[in-house]
């Protein structure tokens, strides 16, 4: 287990003079899975956080650093292996009421209309029936769902498919609500009204809401909505920065103010990626090097991208995601994967192509193709440990069950899926291997 010995980073730390009253904490809480081998795998540790009234409290990471396993803590969902969960001064030791929680997807009955899927967040809530109805008729006119009570899901959009989840979780009339990137599954236009709206609820004080937990990937939606934001850095997951937000709502994406904050959270994402590819966390040589899930094609227009004259190999990370229109999360796993490959260095908020890179540039096909090889090879053990085994055997043939087995001794299952089909990717392009998925087998 790799954990930073110093502390998180706090940036303009608030003062402690007339702070609310805590509803939810979290004290050294710490998480974990069992491995094939039954040793235990570490996926949270030493978790702090005090969330307060008034408060919209954001949890900001890359995929994988254990924020949706966090928030299932604090729903009462999963019991922490270590610590202790604190709602309203008392140990949460379950599901409690006035905690809510929406989901990353729609999460709805299909058979029941929208009225009947909104009523399920009463179901076990022992009112009379007319209650019920006339509390979620509430909630419908209170999220703009007003004359489609009668309407099943599959007539709506994602977008109201999405008010539904919020409708149900409102019904309740919960004191603390979490969100489980609530607005990711949505187009960027309609994510965005989502958005606004459900900020008009809370600075306007029309839901009993007292504090709000959120989880997101997205830089930008976390400025806009939170007051404080919680950085996760990952294996285990564990807070590394935590950053204050005093603008004022409504925000302003275009204000030097709101910039700044998010050039902030680009410096320290940025920074925990070129740790993890320098091998912090995670020796570079060992075999269970977690991969991320970015195909060689995406990596090749992304070199050939940063080469373009517009920004001549040198780039801020901000400036390469909003013209490709990436989203963080689709947008540091290339960077990520390009300084872990020796491609591309991160330095603080930008990334600039290496010597190696230049010279992918300006190579042909079959050239590309050998350089990737010869770098694959050196910086990721577990291609090179799969061109091995292959060597060795009679045939070069292998099961892609062997290679699983062995990452799962040192992986999260999910971890190790996605770690053996970026290697067979990123294998297949360097020519290395082939793979054949009707055996699941890998060969020459």
């Amino acid at each position: 287990m790799s954990v930073p010995d110093s502390p998180p980073m706090t940036l303009d730390r608030a003062p402690e003079a007339g702070v609310a009253a805590p509803v939810l904490e979290l004290e050294r809480v710490g998480m974990s899975f069992t491995r094939p081998s039954g040793e235990p795998l570490p996926v949270l540790v030493d978790i702090d956080v005090t969330l307060r009234e008034g408060e919209i409290l954001g949890l900001l990471g890359r995929s994988g650093s254990g924020k949706s396993t966090l928030l299932r803590v604090a729903a009462g969902l999963a019991r922490p292996a270590a610590g202790r969960v604190r709602y309203r001064s008392a140990p949460l030791a379950g599901p409690a009421e006035g905690i809510a929680v929406v989901f990353q997807t729609f999460a709805l009955y299909p058979w029941l209309t929208v009225l009947a899927n909104v009523e399920l967040g009463l179901d076990a809530s022992g009112l009379e029936p007319g209650v019920v109805r006339e509390r979620a008729m509430a909630a419908i006119e209170m999220i703009g769902l007003e004359g489609f009570e009668s309407a099943f899901p599959r007539e709506l959009s994602g977008g109201m498919r999405q008010r539904v989840g919020f409708a149900r979780a409102l019904v309740s009339e919960p004191k603390l609500l979490l969100m489980d990137e609530p607005f990711s599954a949505l187009d960027v236009l309609t994510a965005e009204t989502l958005r606004s709206d459900f900020l008009d609820l809370w600075t306007q004080r029309q839901t009993p809401i007292e504090a709000v937990l959120m989880v997101t990937h997205n830089i930008e939606e976390a400025v806009l909505m939170c007051d404080r934001i919680h950085v996760l850095g990952g294996h285990p997951g564990h807070i590394v920065a935590t950053l204050n937000v005093p603008l004022p709502r409504p925000r302003n994406r275009l204000d030097p103010a709101f910039r700044a904050i998010v050039d902030t959270l680009y410096g320290i994402l940025t920074a925990r990626l070129a740790e993890s590819g320098n091998g912090s966390g995670t020796v570079r040589g060992a075999f269970a090097l977690r991969l991320p899930a970015v195909s060689s094609h995406r990596l090749v227009g992304f070199i050939d991208a940063l080469a373009a004259a517009a920004h001549e190999g040198h780039a801020e990370l901000a400036q390469m995601a909003a013209a490709l229109m990436l989203k963080p999360d689709e947008l540091f796993p290339v960077a990520a994967a390009l300084h872990l490959l020796a491609f591309a260095e991160l330095q603080e908020r930008t990334i600039k192509l290496t010597a190696a890179g230049r010279m992918f540039v300006h190579a042909g096909d079959s050239e590309r193709k050998q350089l990737f090889r010869e770098h694959v090879v050196q910086f990721v053990p577990l291609i090179a440990h799969i061109r091995e085994v292959l060597d060795e055997r009679e045939g070069h043939r292998a099961p892609r069950a062997r290679f699983e087995l062995e990452l799962e001794d040192h992986l999260h299952r999910a971890d190790a899926e996605t770690t053996l089909r970026t290697a067979i990717d990123w294998g297949r392009y360097a020519g290395l291997f082939t793979y054949d998925d009707h055996t699941r087998t890998f060969g020459d």
